[in-house]
């Protein structure tokens, strides 16, 4: 069940005079690595005389390098993207044995290969003593960051601050407060004190109106949202990059669709460029809109929709009547002893002391009632992931017009009074079979199996399995 959204974003500059303007490197495609299914997206900027070079920097964003040959009295950056709010379980993750626990070290080649999110550039007196209240007692690398980030969330209160740029942790500390790129960048760098490779991440936000109220604590927004928005995101081996929020304490979810994911916020900017000096009117859109739910348990079918369902199955009944289409359905009958109903191999294991015998019990019997002149069949069934051998199939075959397709049952195995047979009885078998069919002997070809390699198989079963 999911929700698609549709999301608008559009940034304006409206100059008083044509201006020139520079390269600009706009970074507004998501991320390689977002796991938001993103069905659609386009992107249209103003003027249209331009030219346009798509590219990944080195840390893997994409960019769009945009050069405008023309003086131009606005630029207008105009993106569209349609996602399936789909729910994501954020700690839907393995780590590595040896990062279980908090504190841990990346092996050297890889401690190489994220040399640049190890960078300390900042190591004030206040961040220091925010670092020296930190535990270092071993402790759930899970446990440990969510502890983390709901501390920063619980101690620097949010504002929107409209100056560019990003405070200093120093600064965002003493005034326990700021914008989300200041929660982000501060724990950037409490990350990479505790000796944990992370960077800074901007992209998109998007929070949809909650179905129900919540009855214990906050429901969340009131209506539908999204807006650009910066986090935090920790390599952690074998999980890979996990984002965090400090802002709202929470890890990564669907509602966070990276743009840009670098080891600094400079290089994460959405927009980078210039013009000539001009006076400039700036203006902003961002919005988000339902072009398509689901029904889900906290918002069911509507009556009326229920009425067109109802209708329409009626009317596809009807004509199924009228054209004389008739359905059969097969499936996989199954059954339970009625001496042991509650023994394990009727209830939770594959198989069992009984249910073997008492199949093949039940299947001559079907066969003796239903179908009579059809051929029994014993063979593989299917294979479980996860266990060591395929599972047993038997097979009832039949003509529905009465015709048998097998006259003699005395040619049927019967698995009570089992008959052996070597490689001479199969090749007398075959010599016969070719003789029937009209071709050579010579297309007969001996087949081997690697017995020492069965051997090896059979040794590798767990003690308890009977192969």
């Amino acid at each position: 069940m999911a929700i698609r959204i549709a999301l608008h974003h559009r940034t304006e500059y409206h100059f008083d005079k044509s201006v020139n303007l520079s390269p600009h490197l706009i970074r507004l495609r998501p991320a390689p690595h977002t796991r938001t299914p993103v069905y659609q997206y386009s992107i249209k900027v103003e003027p249209e005389e331009h030219f346009i070079n798509w590219m990944q920097d080195p840390f893997g964003n994409f960019i769009g390098r945009y050069v405008f040959p023309e003086k131009t009295r606005k630029l207008v950056i105009d993106v569209n993207l349609v996602a399936d709010m789909v729910t994501i379980n954020p700690f839907d993750f393995f780590v590595e044995e040896y990062a279980n626990q908090f504190p841990f070290s990346y092996p050297k080649q890889l401690h190489k290969e994220l040399k640049p999110y190890f960078e300390v550039t900042e190591s004030g007196p206040r961040l220091c003593d925010w670092l020296a209240s930190v535990s270092r007692e071993p402790m759930q690398i899970v446990d440990f960051l969510v502890a983390l980030n709901q501390r920063l969330q619980s101690e620097i209160g949010y504002v929107i601050r409209k100056e560019p740029g990003v405070q200093t942790c120093e600064e965002t500390l003493d005034l326990s407060r700021g914008s989300c790129r200041d929660s982000a960048w501060l724990l950037v760098q409490i990350l990479r004190h505790l000796g944990l490779a992370a960077r800074f991440v901007s992209g998109y936000l998007i929070q949809l109106r909650p179905d129900e109220k919540s009855l214990d604590g906050p429901s969340g927004t009131d209506h539908d949202f999204t807006d650009l928005h910066a986090w935090t995101e920790v390599y952690l081996p074998g999980a890979g990059w996990v984002g965090l929020d400090p802002t709202s304490g929470l890890f990564a979810g669907e509602g966070h669709i990276p743009l840009a994911c670098t080891p600094d916020p400079i290089d994460a900017a959405p927009i980078t460029g210039s013009s000539e000096k001009a006076e400039v009117e700036f203006r902003f859109h961002n919005e988000v809109r339902r072009i398509h739910e689901d029904p889900r348990v906290t918002k069911p079918y509507t009556e009326e929709q229920w009425g067109e369902i109802m209708t329409l199955g009626e009317q596809v009944e009807q004509d199924l009547v009228t054209n004389d289409v008739r359905l059969t359905m097969g499936g996989e009958p199954t059954f339970v002893s009625i001496d042991d109903m509650d023994g394990a191999e009727w209830n939770i294991n594959a198989l069992g002391e009984k249910k073997r015998e008492l199949a093949g019990n039940l299947l001559q019997r079907l066969q003796q009632r239903f179908a009579p002149g059809a051929v029994l069949h014993y063979g593989q069934g299917k294979w479980y992931p996860g266990e060591p051998l395929p599972r047993w199939a038997l097979g009832c075959f039949w003509r529905a017009d009465g015709v048998p397709v097998w006259d003699d049952p005395r040619w049927l195995a019967e698995e009570k009074d089992p008959t052996y047979y070597d490689s001479e009885d199969a090749q007398r078998f075959l010599t016969i079979l070719t003789r029937y069919l009209g071709i050579t002997q010579e297309t007969l070809q001996a087949g081997y199996e690697d017995a020492f390699y069965y051997m090896w198989k059979e040794g590798t079963l767990p003690g308890n399995v009977d192969a």
